[in-house]
């Protein structure tokens, strides 16, 4: 979390961040990769061995790939609210630090929200029109059912079941019990208080619970080490399950998610032009540089220069543009939310999993929520820390996120595109919302 903002700086002002996060997409990504199409490819021939070996070699593969998931797992709900009580209660402080600060603020929570619903909305959609083959899904489901026992399916809430339990009565239990939802609403709740009580107590509470999500992230940073094994592990018994029909699945979903992206991005557009008031050629010539640097590193903070340069051609102010940018780039993720929903409602529909209205509102809340004031993480730490909580409050499993971490540099690539445009789009709308202050 180096390159993000601490207590009253909105500013991303350091480079470690971005040389992590490079390095971890790069090597570290071809490695995992690779270890998806090497445990794939033998999974798929062990299914053709006798039962003498591929027996053995299944359970190994199941033992070792459930070890590898559960540690992944197992940080995610405490990791959830220290992220949330920290990126709200940052987001919340920023958005009193001034105007400008607080009218970004806002825009970042509308479209977070909007992006959550969007996402929702539009996989199903593209679900409908382009459903994954139904032998495809059998197979990848028969390949996962050893590995997860809940990835069969699980029971999800109705629209009653929702409203009635948004409130956690214990959010010990609540966290015990993997209630997502609850311990969401909790930590929201909890991170605007802190922003009622005094400046010492709070920066005191705030820097605890940034030192306990940073540990967490040491140690989600640790499981990734051993990623190429834990993915080979899951690959081999979803190959051995599934045959060649995971590579086509695979294929559908890198596909139907990253349209996603492309459909926020074009959202972007939308944005800058109505909320903006800018013309749709100019902003278009002006993001050509910062999406080129935003496709080629897949980093946000690293498009950031590119990012002002082009605020600047489209005519925002310096004073807005030198306050909105740093904010977006620290805690705004246009694209988050609706490709984290994208994802966990492919899950549910790769695993036969039926999503009632009750639980994709509760997937869509968690997907709002959590984005509010979420902090750059590198890509494969984000990917499931953000939507195993989707996931969960969904009733979905969570087993695939750790065959798909392995494709998702190619999602990445269209998340890291929404992202930079659209920043750029809410910074070219808070100025041309300004009124006739000019207060920071």
């Amino acid at each position: 979390m180096s390159g993000v903002a601490r207590n009253d700086e909105p500013t991303v002002i350091d480079d470690p961040e971005a040389t992590a996060a490079g390095t971890i997409r790069g090597a570290r990504a071809v490695w995992i990769l690779g270890a998806l199409v090497l445990g794939l490819l033998l999974g798929a021939m062990a299914a053709r061995m006798g039962d003498s070996l591929r027996e053995p070699a299944l359970r190994a593969a199941t033992i070792v790939g459930g070890l590898w998931l559960d540690a992944l797992k197992m940080t995610v709900i405490p990791l959830i609210f220290a992220l949330l009580v920290t990126g709200i209660a940052r987001g919340a402080e920023a958005a009193r630090a001034g105007r400008i600060a607080g009218r970004s603020v806002l825009w970042f929570v509308i479209i977070c929200t909007a992006s959550a619903i969007f996402g929702a909305l539009a996989t199903t959609g593209l679900l409908d029109l382009f459903p994954l083959p139904e032998n495809a899904g059998e197979a990848l489901r028969a390949g996962l059912v050893a590995l997860d026992p809940a990835a069969a399916s699980s029971p999800v809430p109705q629209v009653a079941d929702f409203f009635r339990s948004i409130i956690p009565p214990n959010v010990i239990s609540a966290a015990a019990e993997g209630q997502v939802l609850q311990l969401v609403v909790f930590a929201f709740i909890f991170a605007l208080a802190l922003t009622r009580i005094g400046a010492a107590k709070r920066t005191s509470v705030v820097a605890l619970f940034e030192g306990v999500a940073d540990a967490l992230l040491v140690v989600i940073g640790w499981v990734l080490w051993i990623a190429p094994l834990g993915v080979f592990a899951l690959a081999f018994a979803v190959g051995a399950g599934a045959g060649g029909a995971a590579f086509a699945a695979l294929l559908h979903y890198v596909l139907l998610v990253s349209a996603v992206g492309v459909l926020v991005t074009l959202a972007a557009y939308v944005v800058a032009v109505a909320g903006g008031r800018l013309k749709l050629a100019t902003f278009a010539r002006a993001m050509i540089g910062p999406q080129a640097v935003a496709i080629s590193t897949q980093s946000s903070l690293a498009s950031l220069p590119a990012m002002l340069a082009s605020a600047r051609l489209i005519g925002v102010r310096d004073q807005v543009a030198d306050v909105t940018l740093p904010l977006a780039v620290a805690l705004f993720r246009a694209t988050g939310p609706a490709m984290n929903v994208a994802v966990a409602v492919y899950v549910a529909h790769w695993m036969g999993v039926e999503i009632g209205t009750g639980a994709m509102i509760a997937g869509i809340a968690v997907g709002a929520v959590a984005s509010y004031g979420a902090v750059s993480l590198p890509g494969q730490i984000s990917f499931f820390s953000s939507i195993a909580p989707i996931a969960f409050a969904m009733g979905v499993p969570v087993a695939p996120l750790a065959i798909l971490i392995a494709v998702e540099t190619i999602p990445d690539i269209f998340r890291t595109l929404g992202n930079v445009t659209m920043d750029v789009a809410v910074t070219g709308a808070v100025d041309r919302k300004r009124g006739s202050d000019s207060a920071v």
